[in-house]
């Protein structure tokens, strides 16, 4: 059995896939198109917060197929997708419940069909409002100074949200306190609001506000529960004794009580203020105290504070003492005395009652009585004052400055004379007096006019500063409280060293001397104190070729004589002890040139001339004898030292040897003597020989002897010391062919 519907559960399952096989190929042969397609918002595009707000997407399609083709629907907000669902229906819905404002935006659908989709337009929904905010406190009973914390939240919103929070005592409109917080990652916020001493019920209103594109959405201010605020202390109270009337001399007692509750874990500190000034205080205790003899110095206003933590509270009170006699003034015949004078004090009350009276000066009690007189020295200036009592009470009376004033001795004046005073630099002059009352006023004068004044508190030197130019004199007085006229000191000289200012050399005449004739150069000084030191310089050497120290303000030098080696470029330097090694002032630079005198150039020219004439003539007269000598040295030394025979032919050698000779230049005269020096009386020196080989040939005459012929000649030429004439030794051998 079980087998036979497994068979036949089979065949079922077989049947419903060829069907569905069928209709998927008859399905890929219909046609679809996607016509039109829009969405729908329900209720409205605005609605109100917490309200449902429902998309539909109305989707039209055309098909060819009885059956209506599957597609999809996509609902999308600010593009990003909220729903998609397959269907077969032309309408499909999307429901967003109780809607917030981070619903706020713009909605659209699209619709997909296989490998076809179309979309709607964008549609703008706006939330309106924001959802009511819950507020919640830590604590409904706090004491004074305590600290409430409000915790505000918008559960069903989304951050950022910004909260408002504000603090309202009970039947007062007005909020006594505001704070604003953006919450950004949260949609609640937490705060604490501290309660003050005028607190007594208090409650809180909280506010959310979003922001939704460019709108800010609101919710309505929401109240918490009621704080009820319990005293910690109450106000301070003042209790004044005695009460009632308050005389001068009665003890006054100035108090101020608080109640402190049970739940304060200490007491808070109490001061009492008169004025601005704290006479009493404590911490330790309910109350603070003030006692005094009273007198019309404690009238006033007192007040009295009470301070813990953050709470202070404040409560004044005027006491009013009655005056028993009034303030005692003291009076004097004068207040500025010169020593020696006298001085009277007196002291009186009005009404003049029957009181005891002092004089006091400083701390120091001066008199006993009403009244006192004294001769005063200048350790008598002080302050006085009269002290008066009745019973208990004493009052001072007003204070008197009495100034006694010591005449001033004979000022001095002087300065450091150690040092020179150098015009330009400053001087330091005093004048002091040694005796006198302080302050005292000096003056410092000079020849022409007044140069400062000074006030000095004690009986220390004055100090003038002042730069003189030239020599001074100086004065200076000296004047104090003292009826005395001014006290004026000795005078006081000064010698100022002027320093060298300017230097300039010059030279008399002219810048071109005359060669022998004097050169004067002077170096001379616009300004500057003796001795003066003068030097001078030529080119660039680096030490003076003259220096002299004078007590006046210019130097001279001079050369009697000048010549070429004075020529150059000069300059000098003046300086005196004031002037420091570093400020050697220098002239200007002078070029001296030195020229011959005309009848010195025309001697020379004359001596010139004349070397050259002397010159020329004796050039002249070596050359003429040089070559008288010249001819006549070659006929002495060319003669033959051997005669040249031959037995054969005696007559061919001896027309040889005589053509040779007149070749030579040589005379049959002094044939034999050719070795003979040309000085014969002088003795021969050791002479350099030199020896010269010249071949000749015949003439052309002796050819007809059928033989050529040449000459050999040697030519010896020594040479001797300048002081002796050259000697010359020639010798010619002759020989021809087959000798």
């Amino acid at each position: 059995m079980q087998l036979r519907w497994t068979q036949q559960g089979m065949m079922w399952l077989g049947a419903l896939l060829t069907l569905l096989l069928c209709s998927s190929l008859k399905g890929q042969e219909n046609s679809f198109t996607i016509n039109s397609i829009h969405m729908q918002i329900l209720p409205q595009n605005t609605v109100q917060n917490g309200e449902n707000l429902t998309l539909q997407c109305l989707v039209d399609v055309s098909t060819t197929s009885p059956v209506q083709p599957l597609h999809q629907v996509l609902f999308y907000k600010d593009d990003v997708l909220l729903h998609n669902v397959s269907s077969r229906t032309n309408r499909e819905s999307y429901l967003i419940p109780h809607v917030r404002v981070c619903d706020s935006g713009r909605y659209k659908c699209t619709v997909k069909l296989n490998n076809k989709e179309k979309a709607t337009p964008e549609y703008e929904v706006w939330v309106k409002g924001v959802s009511h905010p819950r507020v919640t406190l830590d604590k409904k009973e706090v004491i004074e100074g305590g600290v409430v914390v409000v915790n505000c939240s918008v559960p069903e919103e989304k951050a950022p949200v910004h909260f408002t929070i504000e603090k309202f005592e009970l039947d007062i409109r007005s909020a006594k306190k505001k704070r604003e917080k953006t919450s950004q990652n949260q949609n609640f916020v937490t705060l604490e609001f501290t309660v003050e001493e005028q607190d007594r019920a208090i409650f809180f209103q909280c506010q959310a506000k979003i922001f939704s594109g460019s709108n800010v959405e609101s919710s309505i201010s929401m109240r918490s529960e009621l704080v009820t605020v319990r005293e910690s202390f109450s106000n301070p109270k003042f209790h004044i004794i005695p009460e009632g009337k308050i005389t001068e001399g009665d003890d006054l007692q100035v108090k101020c009580t608080i109640q402190v509750t049970h739940q304060a874990q200490s007491f808070p500190e109490i001061i009492i203020q008169k004025d601005r000034e704290i006479v009493a205080h404590n911490s330790l205790s309910s109350e603070a105290v003030y006692s005094v003899m009273a007198t019309t110095e404690h009238n006033g206003n007192y007040t009295c504070k009470v301070e813990a933590s953050r709470i202070s509270k404040v409560s004044s009170v005027v006491v009013n003492i009655t005056e028993l006699f009034s303030k005692p003034k003291l009076e004097s015949s004068a207040t500025h005395l010169d020593q020696g004078e006298n001085l009277n004090l007196w002291c009186s009350i009005p009404g003049a009652p029957l009181a005891n009276f002092t004089i006091q000066k400083g701390g120091m009690t001066v008199s006993q009585t009403q009244n006192f007189s004294k001769r005063v020295a200048e350790w008598d200036s002080g302050l006085y004052t009269c002290v008066a009592g009745v019973g208990r009470v004493v009052k001072r009376s007003n204070t008197v400055q009495i100034t006694v004033c010591e005449m001033l001795s004979k000022p001095s004046i002087f300065h450091d004379s150690r040092s020179e005073v150098i015009k330009g630099q400053t001087i330091e002059v005093s004048c002091q007096s040694i005796n006198g009352t302080a302050p005292i006023f000096y003056q410092l004068s000079n020849t022409s006019k007044p140069v400062a004044n000074q006030s000095v508190g004690s009986n220390e030197p004055a100090i003038f500063r002042d730069k003189p130019t030239k020599d001074v004199e100086y004065w200076c007085s000296a004047d104090n409280c003292h009826s005395h006229s001014k006290m004026f000191s000795e005078v006081l000289r000064v010698k100022v060293i002027a320093p060298v200012d300017e230097a300039k050399l010059s030279i008399l005449l002219k810048e071109e001397v005359e060669s022998g004739m004097p050169i004067v150069l002077r170096c001379s000084v616009s300004e500057g104190s003796s001795p003066i030191t003068y030097k001078f310089y030529k080119g660039k050497e680096s030490k003076p070729f003259h220096q002299e120290t004078l007590n006046a303000t210019l130097a001279i030098w001079h050369e009697d004589t000048a010549s070429k080696e004075h020529e150059g470029q000069y300059y000098c330097t003046a300086s005196n002890r004031a002037n420091l090694s570093k400020h050697v002032i220098q002239s200007n630079t002078l070029t001296i040139r030195v020229y011959l005198a005309p009848w010195k150039k025309g001697l020379i020219a004359v001596v010139v001339i004349g070397v050259i004439i002397a010159t020329l003539v004796l050039g002249a007269r070596c050359y003429f004898l040089k070559k008288a000598k010249a001819k006549q040295m070659p006929v002495e030394m060319s003669r033959p030292a051997v005669p040249l025979l031959n037995s054969n032919n005696e007559k061919t050698l001896s027309d040889a040897s005589t053509e040779a000779d007149r070749h030579y230049g040589f005379n049959e005269d002094v044939g034999n003597h050719a070795m003979k020096p040309l000085n014969e009386n002088k003795e021969p020196l050791t002479l350099d020989v030199e020896y010269t080989e010249v071949e000749v040939t015949s003439p052309e005459p002796h050819r007809g002897l059928g033989t050529k012929g040449t000459e050999t000649v040697y030519s010896e030429i020594r040479k001797a010391d300048p002081d002796f004439v050259e000697n010359r030794y020639s010798r010619t051998e002759g020989s021809l062919d087959g000798s």
